[in-house]
């Protein structure tokens, strides 16, 4: 919204007239305040608006960080090698015909 020259003269005219000469610096002391104090409010809940969009940015990054440094560790070999160490582990075998005290169907 911008205004010519005159209109801002026309604006300033109205003041004049409606307020009187003696009250124009308090009324633009009192404008200048309300115009920093909206700036102020503004770049507040610019911040937040910010600080909210980055938030679940960020998390995503910490997350793909994570699985990435989690398939840098992940190494396919280790567990093959760990299911052929429980496959050589010594398990005793028990002969069943050899043992009298087993009781379920046996062919001797």
């Amino acid at each position: 919204m911008e205004l010519s020259i005159g209109e801002m003269l026309l604006i300033a005219v109205a003041i004049v007239v409606l307020f009187g000469p003696d009250k124009l610096p308090q009324i633009a002391r009192d404008l200048g305040q309300g115009v920093r104090k909206m700036r102020g409010a503004m770049e507040d809940v610019k911040s937040e608006i910010l600080k909210e969009t980055d938030n679940p940015v960020s998390e995503i990054k910490r997350e793909i960080d994570k699985v990435k440094q989690a398939a840098k560790d992940y190494n396919p070999l280790s567990d093959i090698e760990n299911k052929e160490a429980l496959a050589k582990r010594d398990i005793p075998k028990v002969n069943l015909a050899d043992n009298d005290e087993h009781e379920g169907p046996v062919s001797r």
